[in-house]
């Protein structure tokens, strides 16, 4: 007596590579994760009033030629307009810091040279915009 093999179904496609995948992405995050250290008390940070003004940035532009530019303005009243939008902004109280984003070609001297001219209009505080290596 032969008896016919039973018809073999074909087998899917089999979904352990997969799973090797997932795995190795969760490592891979698990690894490149930074975990903050917890805090040692818990804060409350302060309620600000409603009248308080909003912190304004200001950033006042300088290109490799020499020339300046706050917003929309451009040349000598750039430094005016950058001190009339921090006055604006806050009232009677000082004016916020300004950031000054030069290019990397422009001349030691011009930079020095613009300083004075932006601490005579006010700015106590000015914050170089500089790439890490």
């Amino acid at each position: 007596m032969t008896f016919d093999e039973p018809p073999r179904t074909p087998r899917g496609e089999s979904i352990v590579p997969m799973i090797n995948v997932v795995f190795l992405l969760l490592i891979f995050f698990l690894m490149t994760a930074q975990i903050a250290p917890p805090e040692p008390f818990e804060v409350t940070p302060p309620e600000a009033e409603a009248d308080m003004p909003a912190m304004v940035e200001l950033v006042l532009h300088l290109s490799d030629a020499g020339g300046i530019a706050f917003g929309g303005i451009g040349g000598d009243g750039a430094i005016a307009a950058a001190a009339e939008a921090g006055a604006g902004a806050c009232g009677a109280c000082d004016l916020p810091p300004l950031t000054l984003r030069a290019d990397a070609g422009v001349p030691a001297a011009r930079l020095a040279a613009l300083l004075p001219a932006l601490s005579a209009a006010g700015f106590a505080q000015i914050e170089l915009v500089t790439v890490a290596p």
